[in-house]
């Protein structure tokens, strides 16, 4: 930790984690192929794990490169692999063995400078810009090594295909299955060479991710409004990898925005701990952010970021902390009235368990609504043909199209989304959370809320595969039901379980794809009450139908 800390700045020690500790794991500890928890295992975005829990080691990211390696082969991607990592403990070796693996099979590797972190969507937005020039005989891919908001002990590494965003559950499964059959087989076919002969290899090379996110920003904002008007910004990285971009940014577009923290450190010992006590880059706890909220009325928006500035947030004076639910439908319809190059028929797409306004917004926007799994992926070729102009999660995550309608990123980008708080603010002189109000006082105030519960495997895999049918009676909270979902109607894909809607309220469950644990998201447009009603009976449904 740094010598200058303050008292305030001061955490118990064992709240913190031991890096070297955390970083000899990742080296030392070898994965048990037979036990689960110790398997490559990719989730909705990538796979994660502690390297104290032989979940996040040498050996996995050996292999998962050498699969990366062997299906770029298969496919065609013959084009530079764009590899950024953002500040955990984990990300810099995983890094260097990622590097010693694709320079073994003979990948371009195109990565930042020294030192340097680097945020999802500069991967996204890099394979993009290369793959307009180049994709059709030497289409880019991408690798982030993150494990987004994840503690700082975990690891993570997210795999991006030629289309820019996450890659499909199709190469996600089998970049797993071979992943794990090269650590049963004891790594023997995994190609690696030194860390100084990758770094010294023709095929290792730099790009500046920075300079050429940045540099484009003005296609998708329209930040000559936002200098005019002098909207005072505050932006705070979290410690996370956007940490050097937004100090660029008002620097290069002439904003008044300051960045409210530049620190980073791998244990995160500046951080407010999350409402578990744990120390997490979730932009969307008002535990985290309770230090960054403090200092609202100092500004007009302040606006902040994940470790892989994938998701972003919103805090006003006037409202405090906005939820992500809230700010999309503000969003949305700010975008559909100053957007007038962006394609007439391109929807609004949002996962299965965003709230419901966002239904009532494209409703009233007359745009599609386009309803998908959980997981940005499922934006992707939406965004990438532009039959989306905005997509967007609950958990903070979203995209949007340029001001003429191209695509900008089509994987999660939690610093657009952020400035264009500062946008709305310019156009309109009137603050997001205001916005907020007027909508909802039109179209409904909704209530929401996420639970999780204990679940076996056993139960998960239940919930995973439920039918329609397993639900009994056709009421929910004193409501007609008036559809039961098992897909996604944007997708036509599986829900990995099953969404129940009434006129006025919906709940949705879902196992959790990394913890003992089924996840119950609920929503009601009658008020509290209700909705703790919705709850009640949700979780019973579900109770009952994977334990029957």
């Amino acid at each position: 930790m740094p010598e200058n800390r303050t008292e305030a700045d001061v955490r118990n020690e064992k709240d913190l984690i031991d890096v070297d500790r955390v970083v000899d794991a990742y080296h030392a500890l070898r994965p048990d192929p037979g036990e689960l928890g110790q398997r490559v295992v990719f989730g909705t975005n990538g796979h994660r794990g502690a390297s104290l829990d032989a979940a996040f080691n040498d050996d996995h990211i050996a292999a998962i490169s050498q699969a990366i390696a062997e299906r770029r082969a298969a496919r065609g991607i013959t084009g530079p692999l764009f590899l950024g990592r953002d500040p955990h403990a984990l990300s810099e070796p995983a890094l260097a063995t990622a590097l010693e693996v694709f320079a073994a099979n003979g990948v371009t590797v195109l990565r930042d400078a020294p030192g340097a972190y680097t945020p999802t969507p500069a991967v996204s937005h890099a394979v993009l810009a290369h793959n307009r020039r180049h994709g059709r005989t030497a289409p880019a891919d991408g690798v982030v090594i993150t494990p987004s908001h994840n503690p700082p002990g975990d690891g993570g590494y997210k795999y991006n295909e030629p289309h820019g965003g996450p890659a499909s559950a199709t190469t996600t499964a089998w970049i797993e299955r071979r992943a794990n059959a090269l650590i049963a087989g004891g790594l023997t076919e995994v190609r690696r060479m030194s860390s100084a002969r990758a770094e010294a290899s023709d095929t290792t090379g730099r790009h500046d991710f920075l300079g050429a996110y940045v540099d484009e920003l003005a296609s998708v904002l329209d930040l000559d409004a936002v200098r005019a008007s002098g909207v005072r910004i505050g932006a705070d990285p979290l410690g996370g990898a956007s940490v050097a971009y937004w100090g660029r940014i008002a620097e290069q577009y002439g904003l008044d925005l300051t960045v409210l923290d530049e620190r980073t450190d791998p244990t995160w010992w500046f951080l407010a701990p999350d409402k578990d006590g744990k120390l997490r880059t979730d932009c969307s706890s008002p535990h985290t952010m309770a230090q960054v909220t403090e200092r609202r009325h100092r500004f007009d928006v302040i606006v902040a970021n994940d470790a892989d500035a994938d998701r972003h947030s919103i805090v006003t004076p006037d409202g405090g902390l906005l939820p992500a639910n809230h700010y999309q439908a503000v969003a949305a319809a700010h975008l559909h009235a100053h957007r007038d190059r962006w394609p007439t028929a391109a929807g609004i797409g949002k996962s299965v368990v965003t709230t419901a306004l966002m239904d009532r917004v494209a409703a009233d926007l007359g745009r599609p609504l386009v309803e998908v799994p959980v997981g940005f992926k499922w934006f992707t070729e939406g965004l990438r043909s532009g039959r989306l102009c905005w997509g967007g999660e609950e958990s903070a995550g979203a995209s949007f199209l340029r001001r003429d309608g191209s695509v900008w990123t089509t994987d999660k980008d939690g610093i657009v989304p952020a400035l264009l708080a500062a946008e709305i603010i310019a156009v309109s002189g009137t603050s997001p959370s205001a916005h907020w109000e007027g909508i909802t006082d039109r179209l409904g105030r909704p209530h929401y809320v996420r639970a999780d519960a204990p679940a076996t495997p056993r139960q998960r895999a239940a919930l995973a595969g439920l039918s329609a049918d397993r639900l009994p009676g056709g009421r929910l909270a004193g409501e007609d039901v008036t559809s039961v979902l098992t897909r996604a109607p944007g997708s036509g894909t599986p829900l990995g379980g099953i969404k129940v809607s009434t006129r006025n309220a919906w709940f949705a469950a879902r196992p959790s794809g990394t913890e003992h644990v089924h996840k119950v998201y609920a929503e009601s447009f009658l008020g509290p009450d209700h909705l703790a009603r919705v709850l009640e009976e949700a979780q019973a449904m579900v109770d009952k139908a994977i334990r029957d």
